[in-house]
């Protein structure tokens, strides 16, 4: 089955936000075959895994007045409402924020460690504003520190924050 679209989250599955499951989603009771595994803030605690297409349609929003992220910065309300209610969040190390850029929530790209930031010069330059290069040199995708990369809907630019225990 292919999974919805979702403009600010593309690969969600690469992510790890969505993971393959046999079981039944918590909102509309079928089994499609995935389940959202990132985090949710809702007034009262989710009975089960939701499905990515009860995330997409907002019904899992609606249903448990649930938010599935935070953006971190100042975009139009529907570009909130877009990413918070219909886009899968993902898990950090402390509270994921989702970056914005141009005026749009950016697209998350993934964790990522001193590796995976090399062929982004202008996301490492970001971090290299708050951090020094013995941090930089330690983060890892898998460990923690970590990086979580994102990249603008508009001018294409890499970004990235990091966070750790």
């Amino acid at each position: 089955m292919t999974l919805p679209v979702f403009p600010y989250h593309p690969d969600p599955v690469a992510t790890g936000s969505v993971v393959p499951s046999a079981d039944a989603c918590g909102c509309c009771g079928e089994a499609r075959g995935y389940v959202y595994t990132g985090p949710v803030y809702s007034v009262a605690d989710l009975p089960a895994p939701v499905c990515p297409w009860c995330i997409a349609d907002g019904s899992a929003a609606d249903r448990y007045e649930a938010q599935f992220t935070e953006v971190d910065g100042r975009v139009p309300m529907d570009v909130v409402r877009a990413v918070a209610e219909h886009t899968p969040g993902f898990l950090a190390w402390q509270q994921p924020r989702w970056l914005t850029h141009c005026g749009d929530a950016a697209v998350f790209l993934g964790r990522a460690g001193a590796r995976e930031l090399r062929p982004h010069p202008d996301a490492l330059e970001t971090l290299a504003a708050e951090f020094d290069e013995d941090f930089l040199a330690a983060l890892d995708a898998d460990g923690g520190p970590s990086a979580y990369l994102f990249r603008c809907r508009g001018c294409a630019r890499h970004l990235a924050y990091a966070d750790f225990t």
